[in-house]
């Protein structure tokens, strides 16, 4: 199998670190989103939006999304557990991973998209949009740090999904000025120590 990644990015970095904390190797091939080679022909067949990361099995079949990925290696090596273990934490999880990625995560992939061009010659930026999402995104951190007081990673004291999420979603955002500052003692403490752990460089 392999997996169709851009190293740059911060979606197809979250199945690297997610697979990095199962011990799972596996190929990882390089697209150049800058130059479009994710948009080819040839990558549309593998996922339709035209997006990485894409894992293609040894069969052919390709699974598109990084949720999606997560969630078959999850499946086929569960251990360590990186998205619950009973039905209850698999629930409080998912719930989690949702509101991470639509509050912050995606909130600041859109500011990037509609606030610094990158992608003009393929979509219209609406840089007040933009803004907005910045505001959104900076919101959200404040509502991390409530989460986090008295807590080693976001669901308590082991590392999930969600704080590979969040980790990904925050180191981007320093792209768009979208940073932890002196007033968040407990999302800067957690970032410390999920930016220590040897994933973190996948």
């Amino acid at each position: 199998m392999k997996i169709y990644d851009t190293h740059t990015a911060p979606t197809p970095r979250r199945v690297r670190i997610f697979l990095a904390e199962k011990n799972i190797s596996v190929e990882y091939v390089q697209v150049d989103i800058q130059k479009g080679e994710n948009r080819t022909a040839e990558m549309r067949e593998k996922n339709p939006l035209g997006k990485v990361p894409v894992l293609e099995l040894d069969d052919g079949i390709c699974i598109a999304e990084s949720d999606a990925i997560c969630r078959y290696f999850e499946a086929i090596q569960p251990e360590p557990y990186l998205m619950g273990e009973s039905p209850k934490e698999q629930g409080l999880v998912a719930m989690w991973q949702r509101q991470v990625e639509m509050g912050l995560f995606n909130q600041i992939g859109l500011c990037f998209q509609h606030t610094t061009g990158y992608f003009k010659d393929r979509m219209t930026p609406f840089p007040d949009f933009g803004e907005d999402c910045r505001t959104n995104a900076k919101k959200y951190l404040s509502l991390l740090e409530k989460r986090l007081d008295g807590r080693t990673y976001i669901m308590g004291e082991n590392v999930t999904i969600v704080d590979i999420t969040a980790l990904c979603a925050i180191d981007f955002g320093r792209v768009v000025d979208v940073r932890l500052n002196e007033g968040m003692p407990n999302l800067q403490r957690w970032h410390a120590t999920m930016s220590s752990r040897p994933s973190a460089k996948a």
